[in-house]
């Protein structure tokens, strides 16, 4: 059973960077692709940026260019670099693995980020 645990998230003022993390407890980590999803308030929630096993990496048009997603297998922890937030950042932040075979779809607790001044 695998358990993700995000850290990072927080109050930041528009323009401001943070860096969330995602540690993932378990095995098979460098094997799952690795997701950051974010839900604001009312609405769905979102796929913010996803890497592969083989670091493939896809991010929603809204934040190309702003934000970067990586991981270190080493420490089973995948890393959500945001940059130029925006108030429209704002959200709880989820962490997603997923894995075709052995089935895993695994969800963090979610943290999370105020884009506000």
């Amino acid at each position: 059973q695998v358990q993700l645990v995000e850290s990072g998230g927080g109050l930041v003022q528009p323009g401001g960077s943070l860096r969330l993390s995602c540690a993932a407890s378990g095995s098979g980590f460098s094997r799952n692709t690795m997701g950051w999803y974010r839900q604001a308030p009312e609405k769905q929630r979102e796929l913010v940026a996803r890497i592969t096993s083989g670091h493939n990496t896809n991010y929603a048009d809204s934040v190309k260019g702003r934000f970067t997603i990586s991981r270190d297998n080493a420490k089973n922890t995948v890393y959500l670099q945001m940059n130029s937030l925006k108030p429209e950042d704002t959200a709880v932040y989820y962490c997603n693995a997923v894995q075709i075979w052995p089935p895993l779809d695994a969800w963090g607790q979610g943290t999370l980020v105020t884009v506000s001044s």
